[in-house]
């Protein structure tokens, strides 16, 4: 991926965490593989914590450089990096500190990009000061998560913003998206003959995404505690992968032809309503325990954690989706703080034999299972049946194994480098349109209103366990389990 497209990456946030660990070393990364970005592009980092470029570049030089390159810092790729960086010393909070913003840039070449990797309550007014100076013109802003509270805030920010810059300058940033397996799971569905017929409800038993941490809260207590597992994870991570894994297929890889098929199964989603929510949701809150030998709290000894707090760390849910490929097929979601083990995976199960002249062994649920794993490692994974050696029709189970750093020499592209190129080239197909949040928004509403209508705590799990007992039955009520296995 080449460019000579020139640009002007404006930073908000410029020292802060994800900047330090997400942020510069993608762009980094694309810089010190050459010919990804410009050579005459510019990084300018906005900030307060700092007093001029010089204090800020030793900033970088401490926090940012431990994050970059794992198998080393190339010192010449490095210094002619920090040669990109600018910096302007901006209180976010004084509209007036944006003119200095607009000196500085008024003579950088390209487009214009402003990164706002701050809270989403400085969304408006950055959009806003913006366009005091005039900065929002011909410029792409990019917005992370979370965008609102619920579909009301959600709308409120999106409005706000969309009075400044139009729906195709804006860039809704979902890194799940940038991930390499999803981007196989197209080329796998898409590029192949194979898997296409297969795909649907006549084939596939059900279809798991988890998104599993071993970490807690950490320093974020007093967000999180506001926040919670279904805003934080499902209403957008979650709904975006299940989105791109049960979508149609698009008449092309452009932006709106893909983002259009995401919408379609998003608005297909079988509501949960009082009813069933005790049957299809389980809500999890994790207790003291044990993660690889070390003794962790409990959520509601976290700093910044309220007490006696209802605030959700686990979700599980089954999910339906009402069109004519999927019907009848559920699709179990799942993420949580404090599990067994750090990974991200899309689990497909396909149907069983209808009949086996082999023994029940091939009649076994998830004997042929399709595996993406978007982290630790990234995989795809085949899973069937062969013949164990020697005598008698004895199966065991067999797979065939994409290891990409393996069968491709050259080094991947991590996701957020991956978007920022993509942001910076005007690529939009791997960003969250303004209908796509919103659909996901009405879909989670209602099951977040019912746990606030029904004032249950969540159910308590040990740290270090796979959750909530709850959330195993869930799926032995279908006759299928989850998929737990060591890296």
């Amino acid at each position: 991926m080449q460019t000579d497209s020139s640009f002007t990456f404006v930073l908000f946030g410029g020292t802060g965490d994800l900047s330090m660990r997400k942020i510069l070393p993608a762009l980094f990364e694309a810089h010190r593989a050459g010919g990804m970005l410009a050579d005459s592009g510019k990084i300018v980092a906005v900030a307060r914590h700092a007093a001029d470029r010089g204090e800020y570049l030793q900033w970088v030089n401490e926090h940012v450089k431990p994050h970059v390159s794992k198998n080393g810092v190339d010192e010449t790729a490095w210094a002619s990096f920090l040669e990109r960086i600018e910096f302007v010393k901006i209180d976010l909070g004084n509209p007036e500190d944006f003119t200095l913003l607009r000196d500085a840039v008024k003579d950088l070449p390209g487009i214009r990009v402003f990164y706002l990797a701050t809270g989403p309550s400085l969304f408006v007014p950055i959009c806003r000061a913006l366009a005091s100076v005039g900065l929002n013109e011909n410029a792409r802003i990019v917005l992370e998560k979370p965008l609102g509270y619920d579909l009301k805030s959600s709308n409120a920010i999106n409005d706000a913003v969309g009075e400044i810059f139009a729906e195709e300058q804006i860039y809704r940033i979902d890194h799940y998206l940038g991930k390499e397996p999803v981007q196989n799971l197209l080329a796998l569905r898409f590029g192949n003959a194979l898997f296409e017929p297969l795909w649907r409800r006549e084939w596939v038993e059900s279809i798991q995404i988890t998104i599993a941490e071993e970490l807690g809260v950490e320093a974020r207590g007093d967000f999180y505690d506001n926040t919670g597992a279904l805003r934080d994870m499902v209403q957008n991570h979650l709904l975006q992968l299940l989105s791109i894994v049960a979508m149609e297929p698009p008449h092309s890889m452009d932006s709106d032809s893909v983002r259009d098929e995401k919408l379609r199964v998003l608005r297909a989603l079988k509501p949960i309503n009082q009813l069933d929510i005790g049957k299809v949701a389980v809500r999890g809150q994790y207790h003291s325990g044990v993660i690889r030998g070390n003794a962790v709290p409990a959520y509601a000894t976290e700093p910044g954690v309220k007490q006696n707090s209802t605030t959700e760390t686990f979700v599980a849910l089954k999910v339906e989706i009402e069109n004519w490929r999927w019907a009848g097929v559920p699709f179990f979601l799942r993420t949580g703080k404090r599990l067994a083990d750090r990974v991200a995976e899309i689990v497909v199960n396909f149907r069983s034999v209808p009949h086996s002249a082999l023994g029940a062994s091939a009649l076994r649920a998830g004997a042929n299972r399709l595996v993406i794993r978007l982290q630790p490692n990234e995989t795809i994974r085949l899973y069937c049946l062969a013949k164990q050696p020697g005598e008698g029709m004895n199966l065991a189970s067999v797979h065939l194994d994409l290891a990409f750093d393996q069968f491709f020499r050259e080094g991947q592209m991590e996701a957020y480098q991956r978007l920022l190129l993509d942001v910076i080239n005007g690529r939009l197909a791997l960003f969250v349109r303004r209908d796509e949040q919103e659909a996901a928004w009405r879909w989670v509403e209602p099951i977040l209103n019912e746990w606030k209508a029904l004032n249950k705590p969540p159910k308590p799990y040990a740290s270090g366990t796979w959750g909530p007992a709850a959330a195993s039955a869930m799926l032995a009520q279908h006759g299928t389990c989850w998929l737990e296995e060591e890296n």
